[in-house]
């Protein structure tokens, strides 16, 4: 009384493909080769057995070749669109049945191509390790965020920071009214003092702690992403990185996809959703191909002629000695590593939805690359993820080989046959339809093939963009070629001026260019953006300025060392140079990473407004050019 699909029992490569069909639909269909049930169906000609497998329905229907295949695999939990396609989509039928009998006329290629690609042992794979290992990864990447920020937030947008979180929300509650809690998504609505500042990352660091210890991974994961948006939203210019939303994204991501026991066992583990799991690998997909993409749809010539690492090791926003040592190597060289980064960010993300063997190849490469990019700059914690996002791409099988016996000890809890649970089956399916959707839309806009946004689409768009969680990736679109370095100074009397040193941007010329990732100085980096451009552009910079002349504890606090200790400086300015690496004899003889030359005033002198004697209440400082 249930279906029998019948096929060829002496090929090797039928045997292989049966046994893990058989696995996915478990007791729904049952099956036997031809050689021993072809007499029971003497309606059936002997010679179609041998041609192409037979599914023989209880009520007597036959189908063949494709589309049994097809019907059979639509027993199977979440497998039939496949069957679906094949009855509904144009050519379809014609293609699947074209493409069958080509591999049953070629099956003993097709068993060592079978053999190439997925390995012996076709059995549907299982990621339970896969998840273990990625979830307890992400939450170090949520410790090591939460951590660099905690330092940083009193300098950065605390009440005597450069930009005051308190200022942002009270400019936004006056001109956005209602509107402001959907369009500010966070929680610093409660308080944005210094206190809660301090709460929230001492909060993301306990609840990082617990998803790397495994202890209620979903709700500390969906905790995790509220603190962090929050922190995110208020930040501005310093927390408008695109690892910071990449963290949003995956993090989100992650809620979906960790059990949701209070304390997880293998044993007793659902299985990872499988649309979330495709989620997860569409966004490496989307981080990595439109890396790529977007350099050659920006049509920037350094690019396009390959000579872009030529400057990059130089010009990038914070490098290491290493970088340094890449800079000196041959342009031949140098174009080559261009020609292999097209060929890892452009091709190789195509392979993450690649049988097997060539999804592992696809993660060995792109771990390979993001290893290179470390060891030349520092990105803070961008790599670090983007090698959590490679995990799922490994499943269970090949990493019980490297993971502690222990936790490749319940094979018996690795079956397909666990119901996913209801929730996830109710809210995955939805917001996968629209985070791809939506993601599609972005990348496809940010390089070029879709001008206008769809009016359809922009209410969708409009509601989901303040949560920074469905995203448009592509960094170095534009390679800088050059290298302007802002250097700020102050002096007491407005002739003896002394440089204010930071701790990781270039100034000191002797000083070599040190590793801080997974850290980021995000003044530092700030300092990068600031140069490219104008002050008047970047009005964080004159607050900078200004908290300088102040001599605020938490923004000093950000910088090397305070050459004003006492007292701070009256006036204050920014002088821009162009620095350049300096070649091996000039670092040999005389010990310097860097030469640079003048360019000229960045910004003024700055001094601070003195009070007008008539007020009855001083006045807050304010800079005057």
């Amino acid at each position: 009384m249930k279906p029998l699909l019948v096929y060829y029992g002496d090929c090797g490569f039928c045997r292989r493909w049966v046994a893990r069909w058989k696995s996915l639909t478990g007791d729904r269909v049952d099956y036997a080769p031809y050689q021993q049930v072809a007499a029971q169906f003497p309606a059936v000609a002997p010679h179609r057995f041998a041609e192409a497998a037979q599914l023989i329905e209880p009520d007597g229907q036959v189908l063949s070749g494709a589309q049994a295949v097809f019907k059979t695999l639509s027993y199977a939990p979440g497998r039939g669109w496949l069957l679906w396609a094949y009855r509904h989509m144009p050519g379809a039928a014609a293609v699947s049945e074209a493409a069958y009998r080509f591999v049953a006329r070629h099956r003993r290629g097709a068993s060592v191509l079978t053999r190439l690609l997925w390995g012996g042992d076709l059995q549907p794979p299982s990621y339970y390790l896969s998840r273990w290992l990625f979830l307890r990864l992400l939450g170090a990447v949520y410790l090591i965020a939460f951590v660099s920020l905690w330092v940083q937030l009193p300098g950065l947008i605390g009440h005597n920071g450069i930009l005051p979180a308190t200022n942002l929300l009270r400019a936004a509650a006056e001109r956005l009214g209602p509107q402001r809690y959907h369009l500010l998504p966070t929680l610093c609505w409660l308080s944005a003092d210094d206190g809660f500042l301090r709460f929230l990352c001492g909060g993301g660091v306990i609840l990082s702690l617990a998803v790397f210890f495994g202890l209620a991974q979903a709700p500390a994961l969906l905790l995790l992403w509220a603190f962090y948006l929050s922190l995110v939203t208020v930040g501005g210019d310093f927390l408008a990185f695109q690892w910071d939303i990449l963290l949003l994204e995956t993090g989100l991501l992650a809620v979906f996809f960790a059990p949701l026991r209070i304390r997880p066992n293998l044993a007793r583990e659902r299985p990872p959703p499988a649309i979330v799991l495709f989620l997860v690998r569409w966004l490496l997909f989307r981080l990595m191909f439109l890396s790529g993409a977007v350099k050659l749809a920006s049509g920037d010539a350094a690019w396009r002629r390959w000579i872009a690492l030529n400057f990059h090791y130089e010009t990038q926003p914070l490098p290491t000695w290493p970088g340094w040592y890449a800079h000196q190597l041959p342009e031949w060289f140098q174009k080559s590593s261009v020609s292999v980064m097209f060929f890892i960010e452009l091709v190789v993300p195509f392979l993450i939805f690649a049988p097997r063997r060539l999804r592992f190849l696809a993660c060995a490469a792109l771990v390979w690359l993001q290893a290179l990019i470390a060891a030349t700059g520092n990105y803070c914690f961008f790599n670090l993820l983007t090698v959590v996002l490679c995990v799922p791409l490994l499943d269970d099988a090949f990493l019980k080989r490297f993971l502690p016996g222990r936790l490749g000890a319940f094979p018996a809890a690795w079956s397909l046959k666990i119901r996913r649970s209801l929730w996830k089956r109710c809210l995955a399916a939805p917001f996968a339809v629209v985070l791809v959707a939506v993601s599609s839309l972005l990348g496809a806009s940010r390089i070029g093939l879709v001008r206008d946004v769809p009016d359809f689409a922009r209410p969708v768009l409009g509601w989901v963009t303040p949560f920074r969680s469905i995203n448009s990736y592509g960094l170095f679109a534009v390679m800088t070629v050059s290298r302007p370095e802002i250097i700020v100074e102050g002096s007491r009397d407005g002739r003896t001026w002394v440089e204010y040193e930071f701790r990781w941007k270039p100034g000191n010329l002797k000083r070599r260019p040190a590793f801080v990732a997974p850290h980021q100085p995000r003044l530092d980096w700030q300092m990068w953006f600031a140069a490219l451009g104008s002050y008047r552009h970047n009005p964080w910079f004159i607050n900078f300025l200004q908290r300088l002349l102040e001599g605020s504890p938490e923004v000093l606090a950000l910088l090397e060392k305070n050459p004003f200790p006492g007292q701070p400086p009256r006036y204050v300015r920014a002088i821009l140079y162009r620095y350049h690496f300096t070649d091996r004899t000039t670092r040999r003889e005389g010990g310097y990473w860097w030469r640079r030359q003048p360019l000229g005033l960045y910004c003024p002198v700055i001094s601070l407004r003195k009070p007008e004697p008539r007020a009855a209440v001083p006045q807050s400082p304010s800079p005057l050019l």
